[in-house]
């Protein structure tokens, strides 16, 4: 019973954030209105979940006869429609913080994602955890009224809004422990009054959910009809209610007893994604030790994929208890898979410090693991084209996280090397990425090794001078243009036999499959030839280089910088300077084209002072070739103009 006696009541504004959301609410964002009841009914069983777990320790807080459950009532004659459960429940601040404002759900990147597709953008809302507002599609005003586990009956609050700005909160008697939302339906919106309607929306969407929802009994004829009223008027125990879900967990039963929509169904409601998954993998291990495994590899990243402080996406169950959210059951790599995990083993008890060091939960999470990397390995390897484009699918999404594996997970690298997948210059590849055993099934005959390129884009590499006696010579060359592909090459060495050699680090050498011996002779003539032009351009270019060198891995340019062997890349100082970590100056190597014309003339060029203009022009460009911003851009500029001119 709720005695709604007002006290207390007090009038609030919405939080600017809620305010635009109602606004996009009530013009019809949703385009799927139904999906109202899911996030209603997925909140209630968050809050069984939750009062099962403070339960635990303070045993005080559920009533063991009152069997946790939720409820949906209909009355046509008002035009109402209420859900109910008696969970943990709130309290008034908890009202205030939860449906006054967007505490968590990252309001700011959620309201800049939309992009006016309603079907797209109506489904977006519960992922962002702002479900709740879709009540407002269909209700004139909204009333919760909540009672939170462990304060007395006098300290329950109701909380009411027409979704126009404003919501008043006031503190009410309610008998009961739980939460029950009552919407008050628009008139155009009495289709959600009919006990089939209902059921069709919670079979499709909350099936799964392992506590029974309930509804009253449908009246099967006239005369029932006719005895409504005075059955109104008797204990709630003697009205007759069904369930009308399963109410089992999915991942308890069996893998062959589930329909993949099932799967699909209990993924969104899950994961509050309103797209279906790319695949799942569902395991269930005896013996030694007893878990359950049901996780999903989603379509598309979240906006917050990168953000340091996201949290695993992974549920932790101990004999179908709920324990916690984001459990900490997966490496940061692959932090975007969500699921959950059911352990027969583990204490009720268990807590986050006691996940970090015992030993059956590092067994859990390994096996994990290697259950996600076999069904991306299956992805990744399947000859059908509609696996092959899901594959494309997620390494699009999350394959810069797949690459922060192997220097967190050193067990698993071999495998997270397969899974890779990355740009390269074999048939000018755009769209779509090579592996690494394809790149090694089209090594030359005599090549030792895997070369690479770091560049700043995909365009800066394809168009990089550094390419350009690989291209003369059918060369394979990887294009790496990911930020984090710096840090990934510090534990990508080496592959199947192969190490991998940077062509913009070193010298290049294509021993086994360079030039002729006829090559090879003309290359040392000319580096002889050029010698006092190397002097030269070092006396001239000073502290600005560490050396100058003649080069024969260039065929159009005139001249490229690159790296010492040992040396940190000029693409990982620029980012170290982005980042501002301020690190030692490093000069480059300048390499000159003896073939180029600019390189014969400047051989010939008699005035010192010109001499050393070039110099610097050719210094400006390469650098510029290689992503690199100029120290003085105006000086490069005058510099060209003066040569130009003359």
């Amino acid at each position: 019973m709720i005695n709604t006696e007002h006290k207390t009541r007090e009038t609030h504004g919405f939080q600017t954030e809620v305010k635009q959301l109602l606004k996009l609410m009530i013009h019809s964002l949703y385009s799927s209105k139904e999906i109202f009841l899911r996030e209603l009914i997925s909140n209630a069983s968050d809050a069984a979940d939750k009062l099962r777990f403070l339960a635990l320790s303070n045993p005080g807080l559920n009533d063991k006869s009152s069997e946790l459950k939720i409820r949906i009532e209909l009355d046509k004659d008002a035009k109402t429609l209420s859900v109910i459960d008696n969970g943990i429940g709130m309290s008034r601040d908890d009202v205030i913080e939860h449906l006054g404002t967007i505490a968590k759900s990252g309001t700011k990147n959620f309201l800049d994602s939309l992009t006016g597709d309603q079907l797209k953008d109506s489904q977006m809302i519960g992922q962002f955890g702002v479900g709740f507002y879709s009540v407002f599609m269909i209700a004139d005003k909204v009333v919760v009224t909540s009672r939170k586990a462990g304060l007395s009956e006098m300290e329950a609050v109701r909380w009411e809004s027409a979704g126009e700005g404003e919501y008043s909160v006031e503190t009410v008697v309610k008998a009961d422990r739980g939460t029950c939302i009552t919407l008050y339906l628009k008139p155009e919106e009495s289709e959600f009054l009919e006990i089939s309607r209902i059921k069709n929306i919670v079979n499709k969407y909350s099936d799964h959910i392992s506590l029974p929802i309930e509804m009253r009994k449908e009246l099967e004829n006239k005369e029932d009809k006719e005895d409504k009223e005075d059955k109104e008027d008797k204990e709630d125990k003697e009205i007759s209610y069904e369930v009308i879900n399963k109410a089992t967990a999915i991942w308890t039963r069996s893998k062959a007893d589930i329909k993949d929509e099932e799967y699909k169904e209990f993924y969104k409601s899950l994961a509050y994604d309103y797209q279906d998954p790319l695949s799942w993998t569902h395991n269930k291990v005896e013996g030694n030790q007893q878990f359950t495994n049901l996780l999903f590899i989603p379509q598309r990243a979240p906006f917050d994929l990168f953000d340091r402080e996201r949290k695993s996406g992974v549920k932790l169950y101990v004999r179908r208890v709920f324990i916690m959210d984001n459990a900490d059951m997966l490496p940061p790599y692959l932090r975007f898979v969500k699921g959950i995990i059911d352990s027969a083993d583990l204490p009720l008890n268990v807590s986050r410090e006691i996940l970090q060091n015992n030993k059956l939960v590092e067994k859990i999470k390994s096996s994990s693991v290697k259950k996600v990397l076999q069904l991306l390995e299956k992805m990744a390897s399947s000859e059908d084209n509609l696996e092959k484009e899901n594959y494309e699918k997620f390494w699009d999404a999350f394959g810069q996280v797949i690459k922060e594996g192997p220097v967190e997970d050193h067990e698993n690298s071999e495998k997270l090397f397969e899974l890779m997948r990355f740009a390269s210059t074999h048939d000018d590849l755009i769209t779509q990425r090579v592996s690494l055993k394809d790149y090694i099934s089209r090594m030359k005959a005599g090549q030792k090794e895997i070369y690479y390129l770091i560049a700043e884009s995909h365009a800066a590499g394809v168009g990089s001078p550094h390419l350009e006696f690989c291209r003369k010579k059918g060369i394979e060359v990887l294009i790496l243009s990911d930020r984090i592909d710096e840090w990934l090459m510090t534990a990508l060495t080496e592959f199947d036999g192969k190490k991998f050699k940077s062509v913009s680090k070193g010298e290049l050498d294509l021993e086994g499959i360079e030039e002729t011996e006829e090559e090879k002779e003309a290359h040392k003539n000319q580096e002889k030839d050029f010698e006092a032009v190397v002097k030269q351009m070092k006396d001239a270019l000073g502290a600005k280089v560490s050396e100058v060198r003649v080069t024969h891995r260039l065929t159009d340019s005139p001249a490229c910088v690159v790296s010492d062997t040992d040396a940190m890349s000029l693409h990982l100082q620029r980012m170290m300077a982005q980042a501002g970590q301020k690190m030692p100056a490093q000069a480059p190597v300048l390499e000159i084209n003896p073939t180029h014309n600019l390189i014969i003339k400047l051989k010939a060029e008699p005035d010192d002072a010109k001499f050393k203009e070039w110099s610097y022009l050719l210094l400006d460009q390469a650098l510029l070739s290689d992503g690199a911003e100029l120290e003085d851009t105006v000086g490069f500029i005058k510099r060209m103009n003066r040569l130009l001119q003359s």
